[in-house]
């Protein structure tokens, strides 16, 4: 239960930096960066006297129906959360606190700051296993029909929301707002990195059993031990190798350095790791 109660409220706070950016960054320097949210901001531009967080609600209701139509219903109940209440947040603070002005007069510094709340916040809500919907629907649909790849899809569509933002607000404008959309994604990916970041540890140790235990006992991780011969003087030798995240391989490094300061230890940054106690293959 408590984990569930993190969880909604990490997907919260992850929906609340990107309304944060959509409300403070965004809307008021007109940059559509892609997304619903990009969308919003393009027709609140054609239709002025309609919210721009009640544009967001409609849309949502808009694409979800039209993906309930062509795919099913595929969205998981935190997806759909996390969509509304995004759409809701960004309602709230233009009740709240409306802005009639830009922050600054200085576009890129505001969108760089913006994009990187919000790519911060989006990798939070991710990494619950949720989404902020929108355009993703679109892409999935693109996929079932086209074969499109589905992150190829997003970030097609929001190329063209951008896009579009050139006719409405002028070539500066929608180039800023291009950029805006390859910010977010290096830096949404850079986040979901961090997330969950692992090191495959090599380790020769003269205490090789002490090292196995800590690993297995201490830390509660696996390892495989297997035996190298030295190029020197071809004696026998253990190997340990084993994943661990950061704090793990701290306490580690750790333990390593008070029982044997001359062991070797080599330690490579993983990317994505499949089976076992980590991701699924399928």
């Amino acid at each position: 239960m408590l984990k569930k109660l993190l969880s909604f409220l990490l997907i919260n706070i992850g929906a609340f930096a990107v309304a944060v950016n959509v409300h403070f960054f965004l809307s008021p320097n007109d940059l559509a960066t892609g997304g619903v949210s990009g969308l919003s901001i393009v027709l609140n531009k054609v239709f002025p006297e309609v919210s721009l967080g009640i544009i967001m609600v409609i849309l949502n209701i808009i694409l979800f129906i039209v993906g309930i139509i062509f795919l099913g219903f595929q969205f998981g109940a935190k997806t759909i959360y996390a969509s509304f209440a995004l759409s809701f947040m960004v309602w709230g603070l233009e009740v709240v606190y409306p802005m009639e002005t830009a922050l600054s007069n200085d576009i890129l510094i505001q969108l760089i700051i913006g994009q990187i709340i919000a790519a911060s916040g989006m990798a939070i809500v991710f990494h619950q296993g949720a989404s902020t919907g929108g355009t993703d629907i679109l892409a999935m649909i693109m996929n079932k029909y086209f074969s499109f790849e589905v992150g190829k899809g997003v970030l097609m569509s929001d190329i063209a929301i951008a896009a579009s933002s050139v006719f409405l607000f002028g070539p500066t404008v929608g180039m800023y707002a291009f950029f805006g959309v390859i910010l977010n994604g290096l830096v949404i990916d850079y986040a979901l990195q961090q997330f969950d970041h692992k090191n495959e540890v090599v380790i020769i140790s003269r205490e090789s059993e002490q090292v196995r235990e800590f690993i297995v006992r201490t830390l509660g991780k696996g390892a495989t031990i297997h035996t190298a011969r030295g190029a020197f003087n071809y004696d026998d030798k253990e190997v340990i190798t084993t994943i661990l995240g950061r704090k793990d391989f701290t306490r580690l490094k750790k333990y390593i350095s008070a029982i044997d300061d001359r062991a070797f230890i080599t330690v490579h940054s993983m990317n994505e790791i499949l089976g076992e106690n980590f991701k699924r293959l399928a």
